[in-house]
């Protein structure tokens, strides 16, 4: 009878023969390098189906609320579908011509808007109080402002400009078409990506999925409402003070709002700096008013509108949304939270209980 020869293990396998072990890792590299170079390729449309997939469980939390008014889901589905259209048509057709028309309007005006400051008395003497630091900043602002070659590189561009603004109204359309479907069939989606989970473990990972996913969805939310809070404050404000292009700074003011725990004091900044280019008094009226609301917003707002959404730590926060901004800019600093907040509930659940249990 022929004796059988033990099997051979990995290693012994690999040390007998090297030629194909060096054509393994290398096919493994090339294979590496080709997935890299996909997802470098396809870049765009990987960040336009996250965005949409945000936008889906962003307004999740408001066809839940719908559901728990007595709507059926696909009632509620319709509803918030025809609602996510309405706001986009709005947007587009009502806010975006006059912010268009501010923004320009801003940027050619800030030269005169710096000059009268410099002429006024106030800029004397808070000029003197820093050292010459204000006398510099400006001059330097002014520089460049006034470099024919700064224009002559924008005039440059302006081609690629067009281009990139074509290819913007493309990317937001298939972001907002894919928003709908992601919208319209989000219990579906999830529960086919449950079905390839293993059977034993499904249950537990599908509860834990359904409790980042909700968290996120009311953070998202959440933060939106305080961002058009704060934007429809910062507008009134502006109007009531009497600084012109109050419009183009409360949208401003809205997308930077975003970014957690810094974004306000950002748009305080901002509003500011600009008002003191129109008056001190103006300007000292909107830091005051603009304290005044960050206090409310921080203390009264934020626990009622955020609720349970997302429990993190302030450091994670701040060290999540600069990176994430570091990435992908205000989307990135946006979406760092909730993947930070779902990264802190699988630690909690999964890998803290294991580790008591060694």
């Amino acid at each position: 009878m022929r004796r059988r020869e033990p099997a051979q293990s990995n290693g012994t396998f690999f040390a007998n023969h090297p030629l194909r072990w060096g054509f393994i890792v290398t096919l493994g590299v090339l294979l590496a390098l080709l997935l890299g170079i996909a997802v470098s390729n396809l870049q765009s449309v990987l960040l336009s189906v996250f965005i949409a997939a945000f936008v889906a469980l962003g307004l999740d939390p408001l066809i839940r609320w719908f559901e728990r008014r007595g709507l059926k889901r696909g009632m509620a589905i319709v509803v918030v579908i025809l609602l996510f259209v309405g706001v986009a048509v709005a947007i587009v057709w009502i806010l975006v011509p006059p912010v268009v028309e501010q923004a320009v309007s801003l940027i050619k005006n800030i030269p005169a808007m710096v000059k009268n400051a410099q002429d006024s008395g106030w800029f004397d003497q808070v000029n003197d109080a820093t050292n010459g630091l204000l006398s510099t900043v400006v001059k330097a602002v002014e520089d460049a402002l006034t470099d024919p070659n700064l224009w002559a590189t924008v005039g440059g561009g302006a081609l690629a400009f067009g281009a990139s603004v074509i290819g913007a109204i493309s990317t937001g359309f298939f972001v907002f078409v894919l928003s709908i479907y992601f919208i319209a069939t989000l219990d579906s989606t999830k529960q086919a990506c449950y079905t390839l989970i293993r059977k034993s473990s499904r249950a537990q990972i599908s509860d834990l999925a359904e409790r980042i996913m909700l968290s996120v969805g009311k953070y998202l939310s959440g933060m939106v409402i305080l961002a058009f809070m704060n934007a429809t404050y910062s507008t009134i404000l502006l109007v009531i003070v009497g600084v012109p292009y109050a419009l183009v700074i409360g949208v401003v003011a809205f997308f930077v709002t975003l970014i957690p725990l810094i974004g306000t004091v950002l748009t305080t900044i901002l509003m500011t700096i600009i008002s003191l280019l129109v008056s001190p008094t103006a300007g000292l009226i909107v830091l005051i008013f603009m304290l005044v609301y960050m206090q409310v917003e921080a203390y009264v707002l934020t626990p009622k509108v955020m609720g349970k959404a997302v429990q993190v730590p302030g450091t994670i926060v701040l060290i999540s949304a600069l990176a994430g901004g570091t990435l992908l800019g205000l989307l990135g600093a946006l979406v760092a939270i909730p993947i930070s907040a779902g990264i802190l509930l699988i630690i909690r659940e999964i890998v803290i209980p294991k580790q008591a249990k060694l």
